[in-house]
């Protein structure tokens, strides 16, 4: 990491926490209460905010393909790859219709001031190399898709850094599957190049493709087991496509 050139940008994303602060007290009066519908519209009040102010401020462009194929409401599973850090805030930035929190490594919980952010827009943390941990964590995921929050999973497990997908981890779709509800594949390519390309935070341009929503209601094992082959083949093809139009491949 290059800490000096960075301290500029490091000092902005704590600038915005304060963004995010008056929304705190009541997301969690929302939740103590059991008034997920509110607590939902909360939380998205203040992504929506957020995300498209971190793009903002760094000069970055957002263009989303498909947006129509999200559905209008949740609760949906939406399923992308990986390149960096700036996922999170181009997924607040692109997608507005409905609160969706991520599956995210426990290490992301230890990041100051934002990790506390994490679990109260209803993430979840996953540790990858405790199986009995990873199964608390699905069954944790599934509880909330239930109670209609939405959530993403990036299922390569780690930043691709680049415009290449690492392999998708089988199981990871049973988040979806176990309550039945849609899952969204979605693409996106630049991401990496906001900070893990060179170190510093760069202004760039991040296409996302939304592909068409897939239910998993009702499905057969067998429909099942062909699931995570299919998902990861739309969104790697999307991935290309992408890196391709934009001079990365």
């Amino acid at each position: 990491m290059k800490i000096l050139p960075n301290i500029p940008a490091f000092a902005k994303l704590v600038y915005c926490l304060k963004y995010f602060n008056p929304y705190r007290k009541k997301i969690e009066a929302a939740k103590a209460a059991g008034d997920f519908e509110k607590e939902r519209e909360l939380i998205l009040s203040a992504t929506s905010t957020w995300g498209p102010m971190i793009m903002d401020m760094f000069h970055c462009r957002v263009e989303v393909e498909g947006l129509d194929n999200l559905p209008e409401e949740g609760p949906v599973v939406i399923i992308g790859n990986h390149q960096g850090y700036a996922d999170i805030a181009a997924y607040f930035a692109a997608f507005r219709k409905f609160q969706f929190g991520f599956v995210a490594k426990r290490e992301l919980a230890k990041i100051p001031l934002y990790g506390k952010w994490m679990p109260r827009i209803r993430s979840v943390f996953i540790e990858r190399d405790d199986p009995r941990a990873s199964l608390e964590a699905i069954k944790a995921g599934v509880e909330l898709l239930e109670k209609g929050f939405s959530l993403v999973i990036f299922p390569e497990g780690t930043r691709s850094k680049g415009p290449f997908c690492g392999p998708f981890m089988k199981g990871s779709l049973k988040l979806a599957t176990k309550p039945g509800v849609p899952i969204v594949p979605v693409s996106m390519n630049g991401t990496y190049k906001m900070y893990e390309e060179t170190g510093v935070i760069t202004p760039t341009l991040i296409r996302i493709i939304v592909h068409e929503p897939i239910p998993t209601r009702g499905i057969t094992r067998q429909e099942e087991k062909e699931l995570n082959e299919r998902v990861e083949e739309i969104v790697v093809s999307g991935v290309q496509r992408l890196a391709k139009e934009m001079g990365d491949l």
